[in-house]
């Protein structure tokens, strides 16, 4: 389980990574559509799906001769626990943890 919630933890700590869960928050996306709002190459954004994908934060799916991206909220259930087990943190509610991502949104869309 700590090799889980590493990867999970070392994907949710590069801001990209967060602006791009938020997005997905809203629905599922193409990895075009997910690439567009960042200044960079498709290929670095196809790295931050990929450790993503591999922290199970993301799933993705070849639709056509297009692949989609969707979110997998369930992943940071493990994460959640872990910090309960501090005593000092809530269970993790999506609704605030949705409200949170939005609030690093802007910070990731100077990038």
């Amino acid at each position: 389980m700590s090799n889980d919630l590493d990867t999970v933890f070392a994907a949710l700590a590069d801001p990209t990574r967060r602006a791009i869960l938020a997005m997905l928050l809203e629905d599922d996306m193409a990895v075009t559509d997910v690439a567009e709002p960042f200044e960079m190459s498709l290929a670095a954004i196809s790295k931050h799906l990929v450790i993503l994908t591999k922290a199970g934060l993301i799933s993705q799916e070849k639709r056509g001769r297009v692949k989609w991206c969707k979110l997998e909220p369930d992943a940071l259930r493990a994460a959640s626990v872990w910090m309960q087990g501090f005593g000092q943190f809530e269970p993790v509610n999506l609704d605030a943890f949705e409200r949170f991502l939005e609030a690093e949104l802007p910070a990731a869309e100077d990038l």
